[in-house]
């Protein structure tokens, strides 16, 4: 069986993800798409639009055979640790291909894997505190590669390629064009394509659903329509609340709280009262904002170092949905697989302790603000796959 894996958000599923699931699945020629998906945050420090189990749903209809969650741990964190997580995942699920986005996809990105992997011990070394770690980075590559990682899917494409090439056995990179919708557009222009970035801001304001029809499965708008939304305008009370209320010692052992940040947070935050202000009163050169984004997330959640590392180390797989096409290789799996392939959350698993009680733990966040139970009593969703649905 040819089986390709694709790494996603889908914050939320729009055209453009639907087109590189037909892409992926005609150019690998794939008997079987893998798509290892982000839970309920994503990697930008912020709640997904709509439920894990809604966007989940979504990919089964739009040509995926089987979803998988990408653990907290893995999914909110910088690009090289996003794509080690999910690369590491999809391997163990026997991906031969890995297929992904791209502003260059003529670029060599399985070559530069391997030189990157070769220079990996150089670039643990920077020390300029006048600049972001990413700065740094693209610098690093810069001088040593000529490599410009100046698109954020260019950026993502390359620490897959590093990740893969970290694999015992690499999977084939298959990079698709995007079309149209540049990543970080912020308006809907005329076509079928637009960014995740345009489509959530159009979709929170929720005054011209006609404008969003064009860019997006029905099904995709139907679910904007019909179900609430969490984002940080309605988080900023308990996230304001955590840091007045946080003693500097605790606020400490945050989960990436490095380089003096705790002190920032506690001199700022009386002095601001919306989360873009407190994100634009903690900004410097050194970090960018995805990064405070992330760490404000892990302040809201109390998330620690401890949390991350025990829940990497659990490497527990959660199902989310199949067809019956995945439902066939899933017989294969539980033969074959080396770590728990999870498809109903007991009391056990999601335990404190347990290998899912970090997304236990991090979910009941929106079930406060009343999404459905996202982990205890649901069961992975069976998409019935039509003989024509992938033609």
């Amino acid at each position: 069986m040819r089986i390709t894996g694709i790494i996603a958000e889908y914050n939320p599923l729009h055209n453009g993800h639907r087109y590189q699931l037909q892409q992926a699945r005609a150019a690998s020629h794939a008997d079987l798409v893998i798509v290892c998906m982000s839970g309920n945050y994503v990697q930008r420090g912020e709640p997904a639009i709509l439920d894990k189990w809604t966007r989940a749903q979504l990919a089964l209809s739009n040509g995926a055979d089987m979803v998988v969650e990408l653990p907290f741990a893995s999914a909110v964190q910088p690009a090289d640790r996003f794509a080690d997580g999910a690369v590491k995942l999809l391997a163990a699920l026997g991906c031969q291909t890995l297929a992904f986005g791209s502003e260059y996809p003529t670029f060599d990105y399985q070559q530069v894997g391997q030189q990157i992997l070769a220079l990996k011990a150089k670039s643990q070394t920077f020390i300029d505190y006048q600049k972001t770690y990413a700065t740094q980075l693209n610098e690093f590559y810069q001088a040593e590669l000529n490599l410009n990682l100046d698109q954020p899917n260019h950026l993502l494409g390359v620490s897959y390629a590093v990740a893969n090439a970290q694999l015992e056995v690499p999977m084939q990179l298959l990079a698709i064009k995007r079309e149209q919708a540049q990543h970080g557009d912020q308006t809907i222009g005329a076509g079928q394509f637009a960014s995740a970035s345009a489509i959530r801001q159009a979709a929170t304001k929720g005054d011209d659903w006609a404008q969003l029809a064009p860019v997006m499965p029905h099904s995709t708008l139907t679910a904007l329509q019909t179900q609430s939304h969490l984002d940080w305008d309605q988080l900023w009370p308990l996230l304001k609340y955590r840091i007045e209320s946080t003693p500097l010692a605790q606020l400490r052992q945050i989960y990436q709280m490095s380089e003096g940040l705790e002190y920032r947070f506690k001199k700022v935050i009386h002095s601001v009262n919306r989360y873009a202000e407190l994100l634009q009163a903690l900004k410097t050169k050194r970090y960018t904002y995805a990064r405070l984004q992330r760490v404000c997330l892990y302040v809201l959640l109390n998330i620690q170092q401890t949390d991350i590392e025990q829940s990497l180390e659990q490497r527990s797989i959660h199902l989310l949905g199949f067809n019956q096409v995945g439902q066939a290789h899933l017989h294969t799996l539980k033969k074959t697989l080396d770590q728990p392939l999870i498809s109903k959350v007991s009391a056990k698993l999601g335990a404190e302790e347990g290998p899912l009680g970090l997304e236990v733990r991090v979910d009941r966040l929106q079930e406060q603000f009343g999404w459905q139970s996202q982990n205890f009593a649901r069961q992975p969703i069976f998409n019935q796959r039509k003989d024509d649905e992938h033609c």
